[in-house]
């Protein structure tokens, strides 16, 4: 893959997203960093313009929790730019033990930021995807999507949008579980509806990575504790954002859709049907099995169809 590609990254600021952006510009790439807070990023992207001697960097505003925003951003790269070669989902919200919140759009504002940004924005810029020559769409998922081996978990479809009657029972752990696994679904329903235009679509499942100082103080005071022991056993986020790098400019992926990687950089592969017990903990405990859930097509079909409709006003 050649130089000089035009490479998107949300949530650029900090932890892999920060680590990726820099990679890019490194290699010599324009790098778009899509940041909610400018007065927070301004000083990482001149961080990486000095540090990666380019001075492609580029840092625009966007909150992935806002159609608005999303609207405004996409409208203003496409006036800029003449193409997007690689897009990359990277921003997510969690912010541990925080009360039910709804987006500007009356939308879970976890779901919201993880799975209904990333489809709109992606959609508003498609057409610029189809003129890279070789497009590609990196999805960043989380070995949290393990919860649904348990063939009672669901995705709560009837609670993303508008008020929830009842929030007693909300966890922002689990709808951002649930979100990340919505992502996974999109990424395969992607890979499909973008196949005729060569546009490749693929999914990392972050196996854990260094939580960033900004991302601790947004976990609650008693799993900070946790948080702060896991980081001791993590590897930096440098390690993801090398993954990044590799799937999104090295031939290894030029022709792989449709995935989702592990850290290894090996492809992974859906669960099996009524697995047994030793079978299940491989499952659990391997970083090489998806649930079937993600894969099963009528639920692919439903996220991808409440997508639709929630940006159909914006459209």
């Amino acid at each position: 893959m050649g130089k000089g590609k035009i490479v998107i990254i949300t949530g650029a600021n900090s932890g892999i997203g920060k680590a990726a952006a820099f990679l890019f510009a490194k290699g010599g790439h324009t790098v778009i960093m899509a940041c909610r807070n400018l007065e927070k990023s301004r000083p990482v992207q001149q961080q990486i313009l000095e540090e990666s001697k380019n001075d492609k960097v580029e840092l625009m505003e966007l909150d992935m929790g806002s159609f608005a925003s999303i609207w405004k951003f996409c409208s203003e790269f496409k006036e800029r730019f003449e193409r997007l070669d690689i897009l990359i989902h990277n921003a997510a919200y969690f912010n541990h033990g925080s009360k039910y919140r709804l987006s500007p759009d009356n939308i879970e504002l976890t779901f919201a930021t993880n799975t209904f940004g990333p489809f709109f924005m992606t959609e508003l810029l498609l057409e610029h995807l189809k003129k890279s020559e070789d497009a590609r769409i990196l999805h960043a998922s989380s070995n949290i999507v393990k919860h649904f081996f348990d063939s009672k978990r669901k995705i709560d479809f009837d609670r993303l949008i508008g008020e929830m009657k009842d929030t007693r029972g909300f966890s922002v752990y689990d709808m951002y579980c649930q979100s990340k696994a919505a992502l996974v679904m999109l990424t395969f329903k992607m890979a499909e509806e973008y196949k005729e235009q060569s546009i490749k679509v693929n999914a990392l499942q972050i196996n854990g990575a260094k939580m960033s100082k900004e991302t601790l103080q947004k976990v609650t005071a008693g799993w900070r504790i946790i948080a702060r022991i896991q980081n001791l056993f993590f590897p930096p986020a440098e390690k993801m954002a090398d993954i990044y790098y590799n799937m999104c400019t090295s031939e290894e992926y030029q022709n792989i859709t449709g995935k989702l990687i592990n850290d290894k950089k090996e492809i992974m592969t859906r669960g099996v049907d009524n697995p047994s017990p030793l079978m299940q903990v491989k499952q659990l405990t391997r970083n090489s099995f998806y649930p079937k859930y993600v894969a099963q097509k009528e639920n692919q079909e439903k996220i991808w169809s409440l997508c639709l409709e929630a940006v159909r006003t914006f459209r």
